[in-house]
């Protein structure tokens, strides 16, 4: 897809066309914005206010902003989601900040852009479950109007401004002595760094930890589905780490509750499958390399900005 590169204004650079957004501190990024859906300020507002529009839901009751709490970092705090007549998800709704940089989207990469992603919750009959004609009817827009207006709103939600971004910045107090033990872990020992990379803290790929692995089989077949490769069974996309301490339950599913979880499934090397991630090795942190691996992830909270 052909793409033209916003520039972001970073720690008073002058820059920008058509729009300059305003991230906090440590993405001084290029954004890909589609050339068919350039960002526009009227674009970005009236995306704000489909997210929070309870129309888009069927029963009316439901709106993006029930499943990507802004209170929460765009998460909502449950294992799964639930939909229209409280029906039950089957994956966590993931944190929605920093997702303009990325290049696929949904647990599986499912969708190649956030146009096309913001387009399957408000249809499927799971989640907001509301026809096209029904939509088009409600809001006087068509699906495309309304996806392109969510997509660039969505585009506007970043993080940053955390501890860290201090401390890399310059300012050496930012850390406590020990979150930058956590920090040495994270980029040394634990091997964090494989697949949590980059201002965004992920590698944008799939990866098999062996959480969708129960009993001797997949329950959930993950990146396979769309790809159809044998090695991306039980796969799922490496999700930001940024404002982690916000967003729990983790993993795709829900299943890990809180950080401490997350650190210990880790250092025991995954879930041992047919297809486990070869990055995916017993660590046997020490209780003192997981607690300070625990309070650097910690340092990964920031400033949240939307809608500018």
């Amino acid at each position: 897809m052909v793409k033209q590169l916003v520039w972001l204004l970073v720690a008073g650079s002058a820059l920008g066309s058509p729009i300059v957004l305003e991230p906090p501190l440590g993405l001084d990024l290029f954004m890909p914005v589609p050339e068919a859906n350039p960002l526009t300020r009227e674009k970005i507002v009236l995306g704000r206010r489909l997210f929070f529009d309870t129309r888009l839901s069927r029963d009316g009751t439901l709106a993006c902003a029930t499943c990507h709490d802004p209170a929460r970092a765009f998460s909502d705090g449950r294992p799964v989601p639930r939909g229209v007549n409280a029906i039950s998800g089957v994956r966590n709704a993931p944190a929605l900040i920093n997702r303009g940089y990325g290049r696929t989207f949904f647990w599986d990469g499912r969708a190649s852009s956030l146009e096309r992603q913001a387009r399957q919750p408000i249809t499927n009959p799971t989640e907001l479950g509301l026809a096209e004609s029904e939509l088009e009817q409600r809001t006087g827009m068509t699906l495309d109007e309304v996806t392109a207006a969510l997509a660039s709103y969505v585009r506007t939600i970043r993080s940053g401004d955390s501890r860290f971004d201090r401390y890399v910045a310059g300012e050496t107090s930012a850390l406590t002595p020990l979150e930058k033990d956590g920090l040495a872990v994270f980029r040394g020992t634990g091997g964090c760094v494989a697949c949590h990379v980059g201002p965004s803290f992920t590698d944008e790929q799939f990866h098999n930890t062996g959480v969708a692995w129960r009993e001797g089989r997949f329950v959930d077949p993950g990146r396979f589905v769309v790809s159809g490769h044998d090695r991306d069974r039980g796969a799922f996309k490496t999700p930001t780490l940024r404002e982690i301490a916000r967003t729990a339950p983790y993993m795709h599913d829900g299943s890990l509750a809180t950080l401490e979880d997350v650190v210990a499934f880790y250092s025991d090397g995954g879930r041992a499958n047919p297809h486990l991630d070869p990055d995916l090795q017993p660590r046997r942190f020490t209780p003192e390399e997981a607690r300070a691996l625990t309070a650097f992830l910690r340092s990964l909270t920031g400033r949240v900005v939307e809608g500018r």
